[in-house]
């Protein structure tokens, strides 16, 4: 692919500066346009060391207005970063909605730095690049705009490259040690390179490789490229039209009615006594509290999901599992209505940002299931967005997995007649009236509908790696002995 690229293309300096102002025009337009929409903009900057990359950045923020764009240099991983799936350094710097943001470097780097220095195996770097393709894919069937850059130059243009800069001394310093070092391995690198690109050059998230040979023509490319892209976008998200997601991929097919219908396998009979539940709590906490404190000397994080009906007892089970988990290990995300910030990016990113440094808890008293849930039945995410997100979660739970994150996902399961009961007593019981809203009686009006989306999200979301556990929970002191012996379990297999 990279063939096109070394040409030896060149403008002159009078044709630069001749369509630079126009240039710089259309762009500014094109960017305050963009503040109107509901469309993030990503600009991946990527290529060989050397071929020019940061003066292409630097010239993007010459010709841009700096109030709604951000880059984000992504260099050698910190102790934070490490202690967390690769991906959450880059989910948390997702541009909003109607931001510009550019990644000089990205989710590539590391794949293909690893792959030419051989400490990735190839079969690794094939999943990698699948899973880039995929987040890609989601990202930009999101409603993003994804425009990925590969600035190349060719071996003999890079050697005279760093010749020329090394002569200046207000230039000697953009060639580094290893720039130097990396030219003896460029063959290796434009291998795993074009790899790279050919594998991830989708319909959705196309590569754009630009010859890196002459200065000028790298930039005036660069430049036109992002304006084109950014009025189509911008025409494209203000033509009133029916909103569709791209038919790249087929999505999931809904399950038959009766394949849906887990829950009413759940056993909600079961009983536990007072003096028995006292009994097995008081043990099940001690060894929460060993378990956990094990766990963060051997830096292992878990993640664990509290989804379930309306007063079926989440908060009473987390409580109990915070009882016994020291405070500096542990950390409860309460999730409602999404925020205006958080409406601004896919709805991911807001899960992404409280992933647990190594060693520690996090407990989701709901999740990302909101999507696939509530937002399902109520007609807040279109039929295509819900239908999707199950192969985003399924993969959004396996790159937990794969950092060696424990995930337990427990579904609180209770029948409408006790439903019903807990609901009255709410009303009636002043301490816990504030529990108790009008949302509540709507959704149980529903419960149909969420009876058969919960069916299917047990279906196709329990993995090996993520399982679901149903806890019949008409008996609070069962739910409660269930929820912790099996977070505990989970946890010590893991150790």
């Amino acid at each position: 692919m990279f063939e096109t690229a070394e040409l030896g293309r060149t403008i002159s300096k009078e044709e630069y500066e001749a369509a630079r102002p126009e240039l710089r025009a259309r762009l500014l337009a094109a960017q305050f346009a963009l503040r109107g929409t509901r469309v993030p903009v990503l600009v991946i900057i990527a290529g060989a060391d050397g071929a020019g990359k940061g003066d292409a950045v630097n010239r993007l923020h010459e010709w841009l207005d700096p109030r709604n764009l951000a880059t984000h240099v992504f260099g050698p991983t910190s102790d934070e970063e490490r202690e967390r799936p690769a991906g959450w350094r880059f989910w948390r710097t997702l541009p909003a909605r109607g931001q510009i943001g550019i990644f000089f470097g990205s989710w590539y780097t590391q794949p293909i730095v690893s792959r030419v220095g051989g400490t990735m195996k190839k079969g690794r770097f094939e999943i990698e690049l699948d899973r880039i393709a995929f987040t890609e894919e989601m990202l930009v069937r999101d409603g993003a705009l994804l425009l990925k850059f590969w600035i190349h130059l060719s071996k003999s243009g890079l050697k005279r490259r760093f010749k020329r800069l090394s002569k200046s001394s207000e230039t000697r310093w953009k060639v580094t040690k290893l720039d130097r070092e990396r030219l003896k391995t460029y063959d290796d690198f434009v291998a795993v390179a074009e790899r790279a690109v050919q594998k991830t050059d989708t319909a959705l998230a196309p590569w754009i490789v630009v010859e890196a040979f002459d200065d000028r023509w790298r930039d005036l490319t660069m430049g036109r490229t992002l304006a084109d892209a950014l009025e189509r976008k911008v025409k494209e998200a203000s033509a009133p039209k029916p909103v569709t997601s791209p038919a790249v991929a087929p999505l999931p097919p809904l399950l038959a009615e009766e394949e849906a219908r887990v829950l009413d396998r759940v056993d909600l009979t079961s009983t536990l006594s007072d003096r028995a539940y006292h009994r097995r709590l008081a043990r099940g906490q001690e060894r929460l509290h060993q378990l956990t404190w094990a766990a963060a000397k051997k830096r292992i994080s878990s993640v664990a999901v509290f989804e379930g009906w309306d007063a079926a007892g989440k908060g009473g089970a987390i409580r109990r599992m915070t009882w016994a988990i020291d405070a500096r290990l542990c950390r409860v995300i309460p999730i409602a209505a999404p925020t205006d910030e958080e409406r601004a990016h896919h709805y991911l990113w807001r899960f992404w940002r409280h992933i647990p440094r190594a060693g520690l808890v996090t407990i989701f008293d709901r999740s990302w299931y909101g999507r696939i849930l509530v937002e399902r039945v109520e007609g807040f995410a279109r039929e295509d967005e819900w239908r999707r997100a199950f192969l985003e979660i399924n993969d959004f739970e396996q790159q937990l997995a794969d950092a060696g994150i424990v995930v337990t996902k427990f579904w609180l399961h209770v029948s409408p007649e006790e439903q019903l009961r807990r609901f009255e007593e709410r009303q009636h019981v002043p301490h816990k009236q504030h529990k108790i809203t009008e949302e509540d009686w709507r959704n149980r009006a529903k419960w149909d509908a969420y009876h058969a989306a919960v069916g299917e999200m047990v279906a196709r979301t329990s993995t090996r790696e993520a399982p679901w556990t149903l806890v019949g929970a008409n008996d609070k002191n069962r739910a409660r002995i269930q929820v912790i012996e099996t977070f505990c379990d989970r946890l010590e297999r893991a150790l």
